[in-house]
């Protein structure tokens, strides 16, 4: 059966050959991370034209870039089945990391979880405040339900903004309010108004792209171009681990994501989102995750009544 890849929106003029890709959920009001949309984001990344100079990730719901992942269908699966979700999640976000050209994230809502960990695979983050003037959250939350990131979130945040407040929130799982993020750097460009959000972005993404009737491929190594274990972050990354070791909680959850860090410094990217994954798929079973998870289930039972409601980290 075939998989019907999300729409592709192309750009004129200055933006020509900028491909926009919408992340789009019909009939739901928020986009949440699941396996179709990931199917359906390979199938987009696999269909863009080969004369592409960039691309743009937005997404069609005006709440959320994407709130999270599934978490109930997450909690569903075996190990095995979870390792092998993790590990084809992780190999679709790649293929933004190898695109031959910039790319960027257009983010106009909440970024959590998984959401913040595919948009941070793009090249850069471009933000915009909500519709409603009503501050979002964009952060990594897993730590607050005991267990931890399970697609590079350990690797790329603590490279896009301060390491040691990177390290404290994910260990935490404390995320940012977009005010926050913008004051801490999080993204590469802002704009006033979510109308110009995807504007802002194509041109972000058009200001470092070859012209149009061009070739110029960026270098590209299978990793995304900002994480923990590129030379220029690396250093400043592990000395804030070793400063904040001390002041982390002392729970399962803060002690994964420490460990994740100095493997991927140590190691590399597939060292470090392998880590990420062992520890997540071993997490979820604690005595604690478990505990948490559920009453997070339960709060969301009484938040979400609409059809197609999903629990989200």
């Amino acid at each position: 059966m075939s998989i019907e890849p999300l729409p592709i929106h192309y750009g004129q003029g200055d933006h020509a050959k900028i491909c926009i890709i919408e992340l789009d959920q019909p009939g739901k009001a928020v986009v949440v991370l699941e396996l179709e949309l990931i199917q359906r984001l390979e199938a987009a990344i696999d269909a863009l034209p080969q004369d592409a100079r960039g691309l743009v990730l937005a997404s069609a719901s005006e709440r959320s870039f994407v709130a999270g992942a599934d978490l109930k269908s997450i909690m569903a699966m075996d190990d095995e089945q979870l390792h092998k979700y993790l590990e084809y999640g992780a190999s679709v976000f790649g293929k933004l990391s190898r695109l031959p050209y910039p790319t960027a994230a257009a983010i106009n809502g909440a970024a959590l979880g998984g959401g913040l960990e595919l948009a941070m695979h793009c090249d850069g983050l471009i933000g915009a405040p909500s519709p409603s003037g009503k501050p979002y959250p964009v952060g990594l939350p897993e730590a607050g339900l005991s267990i931890c990131p399970g697609w590079g979130g350990t690797q790329m945040l603590p490279a896009r903004i301060d390491a040691k407040a990177a390290i404290e929130m994910t260990a935490v799982g404390k995320p940012m309010t977009y005010d926050d993020a913008v004051s801490m750097g999080l993204f590469d460009a802002t704009c006033a108004k979510a109308g110009d959000l995807r504007k802002v972005a194509a041109s972000w993404v058009a200001d470092r792209a070859a012209p149009d009737g061009h070739v110029r491929k960026l270098d590209r190594d299978g990793a995304p171009s900002v994480w923990i274990g590129r030379g220029d972050w690396a250093p400043g990354v592990l000395e804030a681990l070793d400063g904040v070791r001390g002041d982390l909680p002392d729970t399962k959850a803060a002690a994964a994501v420490a460990d994740c860090v100095d493997i991927g410094i140590a190691s590399g990217w597939s060292a470090g989102i392998k880590a990420e994954r062992e520890h997540l798929v071993r997490l979820r079973h604690t005595p604690e995750a478990t505990a948490a998870i559920e009453a997070f289930f339960e709060r969301s039972a009484g938040k979400d009544k609409k059809p197609g409601a999903a629990a989200k980290a």
